[in-house]
């Protein structure tokens, strides 16, 4: 009778166990069905959440019907279960187990700014308080407390900054960006630097990439950047003024109208390269890795002057008498205020030799 007794309570265990297995795996699952959702929702994980918080808040959010077979997921597999704090992007189709897996690696929600070449920094900074999700630590901020913060107190903005798609996660902020595009114009400025050519007129690296960010606002045709660069250092060798609008306009400031009249052209300021020598205190723009590769290298012609053809490309000229048959041809009988650069010479600047 014992036996018998015993026997049968083993019989109903195993049929409370495997009843029991059965349950707890049709409830796993229904961790592997494709959840629907009208449209893809961001999912913050904030830094020591446990598991079981994440689980109960996924419930909250729609996203599983039942938290606990996400939290007894959690005690089976704990080694598949360490989830990562960010912001993670859930669509429609994704399983709670497959949403699990993309906590698990990390695999938070990026975001993306995008910094042109021939930008500014007023309008690099002008991108970034556009962009959502970033954290806006900047925006009160003058130039100089930027630079203070990201380390380089005392430096121009203007031109430090490369410019590229940086892509960031709202725990970021504006300067973090900052920070990532500083560094990185630093190490690409230094590995130019490093493979210039011999014999060229920049006593700094500064002044390489002074002189890039105006070959960079000068070209509208990336192949002719090395030629755009080459008449600028012949000039800059040859003592002539580098005579080039895009200075002029920089050094305007919000005068700037579209235009450049006579008055502007003899107007003295820092940037204008009609009436100063050599180069301008500071770049004008952010220039690429294509503008400070040609900097260092430029054509090694004898052209120094060019004028715009009206289609992105120049004609580009070795003496004074060609440059403004060019002119002529591809400017004066076209459009009346159109300035070239460097520009047709008024009567004292062919007395500078100048363009």
């Amino acid at each position: 009778m014992f036996k018998k007794l015993i026997v049968a309570s083993l019989c109903v265990l195993i049929l409370v166990l495997a009843g029991s297995g059965l349950w707890v795996w049709q409830g796993l699952q229904t961790l592997e069905r494709p959840v629907t959702l009208d449209e893809p929702l961001l999912f913050n994980v904030p830094g020591g959440s446990a598991f079981s918080q994440i689980a109960r808040k996924l419930e909250n959010e729609g996203l599983v019907q039942d938290s606990l077979w996400l939290r007894i997921y959690g005690r089976l597999y704990p080694e598949q279960a360490r989830i990562k704090a960010g912001e993670y992007e859930f669509s429609s189709g994704m399983s709670p187990l497959s949403m699990v897996e993309a906590m698990v690696a990390g695999d938070t929600k990026h975001w993306s700014v995008q910094f042109i070449e021939g930008w500014t920094f007023t309008d690099m900074r002008a991108a970034l308080a556009r962009s959502e999700r970033l954290a806006q630590k900047t925006v009160d901020w003058t130039d100089a407390e930027i630079m203070k913060a990201i380390g380089a107190e005392g430096e121009h903005p203007e031109g430090r900054f490369f410019p590229d798609t940086y892509l960031y996660v709202s725990s970021d902020s504006d300067l973090d960006l900052m920070r990532r595009a500083y560094k990185k114009m630093a190490e690409v400025l230094a590995e130019e630097w490093e493979a210039r050519e011999e014999g060229l007129p920049y006593k700094t690296p500064y002044e390489a990439l002074i002189m890039s960010s105006i070959v960079e606002r000068e070209t509208g045709a990336p192949h002719e950047r090395d030629q755009v660069a080459g008449v600028f250092v012949r000039r800059l060798e040859k003592g002539m003024r580098l005579q080039t609008d895009p200075t002029v306009i920089y050094g305007m400031g919000d005068k700037y109208k579209g235009r450049i009249s006579s008055r502007d052209l003899r107007t003295h300021t820092p940037y204008n390269t009609y009436r100063i020598n050599g180069l301008p205190p500071t770049p004008i723009a952010l220039p690429g890795r294509e503008a400070i590769h040609a900097a260092l290298n430029p054509d090694d012609g004898d052209a120094l002057y060019f004028v715009a053809r009206g289609d992105g490309t120049h004609k580009f000229s070795r003496t004074l008498r060609e440059h403004q048959k060019a002119v002529r041809e591809f400017q004066l009988n076209r459009r009346d205020d159109y300035r070239s650069s460097p520009s047709t010479p008024s009567e004292t600047d062919q007395d500078e030799g100048g363009s």
